[in-house]
């Protein structure tokens, strides 16, 4: 493919190119190009907002360039501040570890392999004398790192910066100028870092990197108001998320579980289906010619193929119908978005401040019955709490029914 053409390939759904020109250029010389991201294992386990990067790092392979997939099993243990309103909890050496082990493993359900270089960003970091550290810091200023948007707002706010956060984007630089790479990709999110990246390689006399970002996925119990997605992006931590090596009918079921505007969303991040199929399903559910769910059902099994494989996925497919389905959930059931001052709530406390009860006492006495289910599923546990982080389907009695996601 022409270096023009690959371009424009490349280009598809990226947010940030920092710099188009010289990108182009490096395409013209004909090499394969060292293509770096790197994934900080600090929960065991991808999810679905990973592969949105690993699906462009895939798509430079395919075009004949090479990948560098960096387990950063040192920069865990800092934490990345991007994003962050407080410094992140560090994970123990054992959680890294494990986390390390099934990033590496389950990146190849994506990724080619023969053009796959895993490395530990800890074999160069974790051998820094403190001299090494300081001459790092020394290249780049503190007026620039408050530059970013977390630290400024955290600033503003009198929210503590802990030194060590300053030095993440540093050390992350530091793993392009070992790499020598020619593009970095990462979310939105990281756009900060990339370009520290470039300005450290510059300063230690390397040809600077290519910056590409992609969009951050958000997370199953996101949802639009007014026109804008509201929501925390895909996190583990948040328990907003569909696992890479979940089981078949877990994915699907947190898939089917999503607001119908948030699945376009979805189709835009994650499906490969042609453009002009997912434009022909968005118009004909607007229209009122498809219902939403179908075209849900099509994501679902279109993920869960992709994970599994065609036969796990009419399974899940089949499974969720028989649960749900056949119960015959209203098209149109009331949503509540209801914040928590705590990690959970009491169910029947719950079911009272949406209305599906009196009282928690009648919730209470709804579930000892049996007459209250949760995802398909009967509750019989008057004390049971729900996590907040999750959206969730709770019918009581016959034809009361809601939508419910807890903040």
């Amino acid at each position: 493919m022409k270096p023009e053409a690959q371009l424009a390939e490349l280009k598809r759904g990226v947010v940030d190119l920092h710099v188009e020109t010289e990108l182009l250029e490096r395409l013209n010389a004909g090499k394969p190009l060292k293509i770096k991201a790197g994934f900080d294992p600090t929960r065991p386990d991808l999810h679905l907002g990973h592969t949105v990067l690993l699906n462009k790092m895939r798509q430079f392979q395919e075009l004949g360039h090479d990948v560098v997939f960096i387990v950063g099993d040192f920069t865990a243990q800092i934490g990345d501040p991007s994003g962050r309103s407080s410094t992140r909890p560090v994970p123990t050496r054992d959680e890294i570890l494990e986390g390390a082990h099934t990033y590496a493993e389950q990146a190849f359900k994506i990724l080619d392999q023969e053009r796959t270089q895993i490395v530990y960003n800890g074999e160069w970091l974790g051998k820094m004398a403190f001299d090494d550290v300081i001459r790092l810091a020394g290249k780049y200023t503190l007026a620039r790192m408050m530059e970013r948007d977390d630290f400024k707002r955290r600033w503003a706010e009198h929210q503590s910066i802990s030194l060590h956060e300053l030095l993440y984007p540093l050390a992350q630089a530091y793993d392009s100028v070992v790499l020598e790479c020619d593009v970095e990709l990462g979310g939105t999110d990281q756009l900060f870092n990339l370009l520290v990246g470039r300005e450290i390689m510059r300063e230690m006399g390397q040809r600077p990197q290519i910056v590409m970002t992609t969009p951050i996925l958000e997370g199953i119990n996101a949802r639009f108001e007014d026109g804008k997605i509201v929501g925390a992006k895909m996190s583990k931590s948040l328990d907003n998320y569909v696992g890479v090596a979940e089981p078949p009918r877990e994915q699907f079921g947190k898939l089917m579980s999503i607001s119908d505007d948030l699945m376009w969303r979805y189709y835009e991040l994650l499906s490969t289906e042609p453009s002009l199929e997912v434009e022909r399903r968005k118009r004909a559910c607007a229209a009122g010619d498809m219902n939403p769910r179908d075209a849900k059902i099509a994501l679902g099994k279109e993920i869960v193929s992709r994970y599994h494989d065609a036969e796990q996925a009419n399974a899940a497919e089949a499974s969720w119908l028989a649960q749900f389905s056949k119960r015959q959930i209203p098209d149109n059931i009331p949503e509540h978005d209801v914040t928590l001052e705590e990690d959970t709530v009491w169910v029947p406390k719950l079911l009272s401040d949406i209305g599906l009860v009196k009282s928690s006492s009648d919730g209470r006495r709804r579930i000892q019955q049996g007459g209250v289910e949760i995802d398909g599923d009967r509750l019989t546990d008057p004390q049971a709490k729900l996590p907040k982080g999750r959206r969730y389907i709770i019918k009581a009695g016959k034809r009361a029914w809601a939508a419910v996601t807890l903040k």
